[in-house]
């Protein structure tokens, strides 16, 4: 059964509902009714972009007020804060919202999955080689994939959290 998180102005919103593997696959639906799970390819791809544009240091920063704020159940303080930010990037800010609101709701998500250790911090790892370390988006989306827990919490206290 879906849990819708957010609505967006254009009449678009944001839902955990079921997945391949569990209840917290996050679903965007477009203002026409288009219905998608985003993957992380995809909005890493876009956030890449919209760096060129806003810089990366500030879409990192913005990321992380939100990553400091996320726990394992959804938030409307955080919404409201999303959306907040959302605004500082002037034509692209709907689009920004959205983004945003899909790195929270998947931090959300890793908060709630059974066995993981990692938990949110594996999108803090993805966003960081993605606008820190200027990783490509399609790197820096499988990049822990077959790693064990152990090396990806050691690159992350490196890393600096």
């Amino acid at each position: 059964m879906s849990c819708k998180i957010n609505h967006f102005s254009h009449g678009g919103f944001i839902e955990f509902d079921k997945g391949s593997f569990d209840n917290w696959c996050v679903f965007v639906t477009r203002a026409n009714g288009d219905r998608f799970a985003p993957t992380d390819v995809q909005y890493f791809s876009r956030l890449k972009n919209l760096a060129k544009i806003y810089g990366a240091r500030t879409i990192y920063n913005d990321f992380v007020v939100i990553y400091n704020r996320t726990g394992a159940e959804v938030d409307k303080n955080v919404l409201a804060v999303i959306s907040a930010l959302s605004r500082h990037y002037e034509d692209d800010s709907l689009e920004m919202e959205i983004w945003l609101n899909v790195l929270y709701a998947g931090m959300v998500a890793e908060e709630n999955k059974e066995n993981a250790v990692l938990k949110k911090r594996i999108k803090r790892l993805g966003m960081f080689q993605l606008l820190i370390e200027n990783a490509e988006p399609e790197d820096a989306a499988v990049f822990s994939k077959g790693k064990k827990w152990k090396e990806l919490d050691e690159i992350m206290k490196a890393s600096g959290f």
